[in-house]
């Protein structure tokens, strides 16, 4: 409207008025564009910002994810041996609890050696 008034040529404003509006115009246009500048850095700043956030939840999720699967093992493996089963070689075994929970830790062992070598902890 105010790009209007300043090329228009109205029978009731005097020239002085027009140069009025032709500078009211410019400080409107320098206004948008610092606004729209600002709203750029804001949007740029939020997705920086969204993006650490994002990495730090990955990181823990890493961290996560190791922890259950070191535990799924030695959990899979209680969980076969603390069936009822009538015949099991190992339950009449003299070393079959130590060598059950050996098991484990071997398991666990080699899980957190191999993620070591994968660079995952």
């Amino acid at each position: 409207m105010i790009y209007e008034l300043q090329i228009a040529d109205m029978p009731h404003s005097e020239r002085r008025t027009t140069v009025y509006y032709r500078d009211l115009y410019d400080h409107i246009t320098r206004v948008i564009d610092m606004v729209e500048t600002y709203r750029e850095l804001l949007t740029g700043s939020l997705d920086t910002y969204l993006s650490t956030i994002s990495n730090n939840m990955n990181e823990v999720m890493k961290v996560l994810t190791v922890v259950a699967s070191l535990m799924m093992v030695p959990t899979l493996i209680s969980g076969i041996y603390g069936m009822n089963f009538r015949y099991m070689p190992e339950l009449a075994w003299a070393y079959g609890y130590p060598f059950a929970l050996s098991l484990m830790a071997f398991t666990m062992l080699a899980m957190i050696i191999y993620f070591r070598r994968k660079r995952w902890i």
